[in-house]
């Protein structure tokens, strides 16, 4: 087993290669491959995930891989000894769980396609399939990056391909706006990424995430620079400490931008534009999760600054919320699924302010199952519905699509948090982390609860106002009275992962851990086995398995479940209540200014169109006048006074000898005139 962490680049190349091979077929023009190049597409994901599974199981025997595979740069920084830009690879329990999450996503997008797009007459397919290849290599290459600046440079690719396949149906007005708006977007918080890249090695004079113990990695120099054992240079005038923060706020820009969460989150709405797989592989498994997963990775480093997981706290609970409101009113089923992947990432980014690593992780895990389930159960509605969308035009679906109907069920109870599905013991520990760290004198973190805990019931209300409009009561057009049939290749991945968002809460039962004592938490063995070396100082001395709040851990972990799963049947209640109904009206029209509110989002679009017309066009005509009047214009006028003289002495360069002569003569009596007045005036 120990050999098989050589195979490791083979997880990233497999799905590069199956992309080489329906580029080729798009770029030759002709049909060469069956189903489009599906083929190629689904064999590598299969076998990538097969060694994904090995190498977690090698990594569930102790071992761990951190090898560098190419060294592409070598240079000098300031105050380090030297600096080495690297490519290696990095697989331990984080990165080996996130492989299998990622391959089995992928490799279910890819079978899930073959019903959805190559049975609809779609063209274009080896293209579709080219960049669902480079989109899933991007993604492992980000993974398995064992430094910063590697990470960057998957994270540029990861969005790259999400540009191409949202705006894959480019003859539309629709896609190509969306995928050029997702583009900009990501690009402005990868702005600060870079910067954040640059000053992690201006820092530490290395952007690795482990290391070895003579040259550890980041995370580790910033732990001993704190302890006094290290000297990282710091910049701004500001401390060791403040300058940590403001490195992590730099990458958590990129974050920002990436997982879609306030106030960057407006790309990913419009993102539902692309085909429905797509939705599925960037909201469970890709573009999405990448910004959680980097602050995942790099938690070492973000645990020595308190402000800056503060800061990630307050963002993601405050998105958790803003998000649910907004799908609680949408009336397209991809839409409300795309506000809820805004909201459920949120969640996380809030578990890990909160200093639960294990509890975002977990949520992490969950939420590529019942996400991906959702999405391509309303991949498989969409298709029976002749590709309409919206909501309102469906109905009594539950008997015509059974296999989809149980499965959507499935995914929903886990999306809304109903014990025992997945989602319900990954939410709650993120809930039940934030509380007690709160409760230990964190009340930006008991904000970030509130925030989380008021989403529960909005979450599990729009959940369920979707269900019903979609499944229940009376077909409300021709369409639903009459659905298409899918088939196999539909509905075997809808099975799959209704069968993981049913029971994959079971990784990690922790509150059963507290309440029996038995050791059934085992996500956490299995996290914080490979997280020795990236020790967590702040919150690390709460263990909220021992400790005691509110009378007493028992009361604590039954409190807070009660309450979260309390208010999650509040909220299916209420939308049992007004949408369960034979022939359901749109009773948030009761809301008056209010829906248009929450409809159109807040009016986020039109506020960044503003700012950017009023605020940043002004700046970059200021500057552009600055740039071409001042920097330019005394540029220009230094090579003017040149190029004048330059033009003026030329003419005396005739080419003619008596020309030349005469010149010489005249400059010889000159001198002698002006050293024979000079030397008169001297005596």
């Amino acid at each position: 087993m120990a050999g098989i962490f050589d195979f490791g680049p083979a997880i990233v190349l497999l799905p590069f290669l199956s992309f080489l091979i329906a580029v080729g077929t798009a770029l030759s023009g002709r049909d060469l491959l069956p189903k489009g190049g599906a083929i190629p597409g689904i064999a590598a994901t299969a076998g990538s995930l097969v060694l994904s599974v090995a190498m977690a199981a090698a990594v569930a025997g102790g071992e761990v891989y951190d090898e560098t595979i190419y060294t592409w740069a070598v240079g000098a920084v300031p105050g380090s000894d030297g600096l080495e830009l690297t490519f290696g690879l990095l697989i331990d329990p984080l990165s080996s769980m996130m492989l299998v999450i990622v391959t089995l996503v992928a490799l279910l997008v890819h079978v899930f396609s073959l019903g959805y797009m190559n049975d609809d007459g779609e063209t274009g397919l080896p293209r579709y399939y080219a960049g669902l290849g480079l989109f899933t290599a991007s993604m492992l290459g980000f993974v398995v990056a064992d430094n910063l600046l590697m990470a960057f440079m998957f994270f540029e690719l990861v969005g790259l391909c999400s540009y191409l396949l949202i705006g894959f149906h480019f003859r539309e007005p629709g896609p190509p706006s969306a995928a050029k708006k997702a583009f900009l977007v990501t690009r402005f918080g990868d702005y600060f990424f870079l910067i954040g890249v640059v000053a992690v090695f201006a820092t530490f004079g290395t952007a690795q995430f482990v290391g070895t113990e003579a040259a550890p990695g980041f995370p580790v120099l910033a732990e001993q620079a704190l302890a006094g054992e290290f000297t990282a240079n710091t910049f701004l005038g500001l401390g060791t400490e403040a300058w940590f923060t403001v490195v992590g706020l730099l990458v958590l820009g990129g974050v920002i931008g990436k997982s879609a969460q306030f106030p960057l989150h407006t790309w990913l709405p419009d993102a539902m534009e692309g085909p429905t797989p797509v939705s599925a592989l960037i909201h469970a498994a890709t573009m999405v999760a990448a910004g959680v997963y980097l602050v995942a990775r790099m938690y070492g480093f973000y645990a020595v600054s308190p402000t800056a997981l503060g800061v990630i706290a307050l963002v993601g609970g405050f998105t958790a919320l803003f998000a649910g409101t907004m799908g609680v009113v949408k009336r397209e089923l991809k839409q409300v699924l795309a506000y809820s992947t805004i909201s459920q990432y949120g969640y996380m980014m809030l578990a890990l302010g909160a200093g639960g690593y294990v509890a975002a992780t977990f949520h992490l895990l969950t939420h590529a199952f019942f996400k991906a389930l959702l999405f391509l159960g309303a991949g498989s509605v969409i298709l029976a519905m002749h590709h309409n969308e919206n909501m309102w035009d469906m109905g009594g679906l539950k008997d015509k699509m059974p296999v989809t109907y149980y499965s959507f069920l499935a995914g929903s109870l886990a999306l809304a948090g109903i014990f025992p599905f997945a989602g319900f013991w990954s939410k709650d520990e993120i809930l039940f982390e934030t509380l007690i760290h709160g409760l230990d004198g964190q009340p930006l973190l008991l904000v970030g609860y509130v925030f989380g805990l008021l989403a529960v019931p909005v979450t599990a209300f729009y959940t369920f106002r979707m269900v019903f409009l979609t499944f229940h009561g009376d077909a409300r057009t021709e369409q639903a009275e009459s659905p298409e049939s899918v088939r196999w290749n539909v509905k075997g991945p809808l099975v799959v992962l209704g069968t993981l968002a049913t029971v994959a809460g079971a990784v990690n039962l922790a509150p059963v851990r507290v309440l029996t004592g038995a050791h059934v938490d085992f996500l956490h063995a299995w996290l914080d086995g490979g997280f020795s070396d990236l020790t967590v100082h702040h919150y690390a001395e709460i263990d909220p398995y021992s400790s005691a709040y509110i009378g007493g851990e028992l009361t604590t972990v039954l409190l807070g479940a009660a309450v979260s799963l309390g208010l999650a049947l509040l909220g299916l209640g209420l939308a049992y209540r007004l949408y369960a109904v034979p022939e359901p009206v749109e009773h948030t029209d009761k809301l008056g200014s209010a829906k248009d509110l929450l409809y159109d989002n807040y009016y986020q679009d039109e506020y960044q169109v503003y700012l950017a017309n009023r605020v940043v066009l002004p700046v970059a005509r200021a500057a552009d006048t600055f740039d071409q009047g001042v920097v330019d214009g005394a540029v220009n006028a230094v090579s003017s006074v040149s190029l004048f003289s330059g033009s003026r002495i030329r003419r005396i360069q005739t080419g003619v000898v008596s020309n030349y002569a005469a010149l010489v003569t005249l400059g010889l009596t000159a001198l002698l005139v002006v050293f024979g007045v000079l030397g008169g005036w001297l005596l």
